[in-house]
């Protein structure tokens, strides 16, 4: 489109929302040398911003900055239209809402140049959804990334109904070139990739503390202990791939395939009782035990900045 700038060419960046997502971009964006603008309306909302910013900055320390990366260049817009008046690229973050978002991103794109690609950070509504009321739906595209997103580097893209193919791969080629590990999208699939296979695990694991089959620390001790520590490396498919040994996925699904009619997984969601949600929530602090919710952020990345170096992603 006449007028859009390249993807190599992006320097000023709107966040709208600035919840734990749109901090988390914020927080990459600055750390990629970006010029940040914020805008979200809920009270308070700069204060937070900037504390997980500051949280947020020694792990991406760690990572290795770019040249021009400075905690100064965010600016917190408290108008809309003036903050995304002047900018490159927007990353939207708001609820998971659908009425909201449209409405959001409706707003978004009566106060921006046309040229302008509007990215959202939904988790699982299609674009096609989204972007009903706006002007140029044509600009709008799905960018889900990851919490947080300032270490986790998949982002899921994907275009609506209405959404031009270019528009797609400029949101592709951009989030590349700002450092991310992109997935683009061949058509809308709610929850996207990664978010429907996360929820078959979630679902799973409800499933075994409500029946009583499992806690949630062995929940999550067969994950850590186990297979999740394959996954980072080649993904559970290829892992299958490799239990046919020489024979590969073939072997494996001929040697394994009935079990795929055994009763190993529940996939319709259980209903979420008090009872349920409560053993959960208890389980988890459990776990947690005396570590704050800050404790637990530090522990993670570390970890996560630790198996990007070992697998040489850093």
């Amino acid at each position: 489109m006449t007028g859009r700038v390249g993807p190599d060419q992006v320097r000023t960046i709107t966040c709208v929302g600035t919840g734990v997502i749109g901090a988390g971009w914020g927080a990459y964006f600055l750390a990629r040398g970006f010029d940040v603008i914020a805008w979200d309306p809920a009270p308070g909302a700069e204060g937070r911003l900037r504390h997980l910013i500051d949280a947020a900055w020694p792990a991406l320390t760690d990572l290795g900055l770019a040249d021009s990366a400075d905690r100064a260049r965010l600016t917190f817009e408290p108008d809309l239209a003036r903050a995304c008046s002047e900018t490159d690229f927007i990353q939207e973050s708001a609820p998971e809402d659908l009425e909201l978002k449209q409405d959001l991103l409706a707003r978004i794109d009566a106060v921006t140049a046309p040229e302008v690609v509007i990215s959202s950070s939904t988790s699982g509504y299609p674009m096609s959804d989204m972007q009903t009321r706006c002007a140029h739906p044509e600009r709008t595209v799905v960018g889900h990334p990851f919490n947080p997103p300032y270490l986790i580097p998949l982002v899921e893209v994907v275009g609506g109904k209405l959404t031009s193919e270019d528009t797609v791969t400029w949101a592709s080629d951009f989030f590349r070139y700002a450092g991310k590990s992109v997935i683009t999208m061949q058509s809308e699939v709610p929850g996207f990739i990664a978010n429907r296979l996360q929820e078959a695990l979630w679902r799973e694991a409800l499933h075994m503390v409500n029946a009583g089959e499992a806690t949630v620390e062995q929940i999550d001790l067969s994950i850590t202990d186990g297979p999740g520590l394959r996954w980072p490396i080649q993904g559970p498919l290829l892992t299958f791939h490799l239990a046919g040994g020489q024979g590969g996925m073939a072997h494996m699904l001929d040697h394994f395939g009935p079990s795929l009619k055994s009763p190993w997984t529940r996939l319709e969601a259980p209903e979420l009782t008090a009872e349920l949600r409560d053993a959960v929530v208890d389980g988890c602090a459990e776990e947690a035990g005396d570590r704050s919710i800050d404790e637990l952020v530090a522990e993670r990345d570390a970890g996560v900045i630790a198996i990007l170096r070992a697998l040489g992603r850093v």
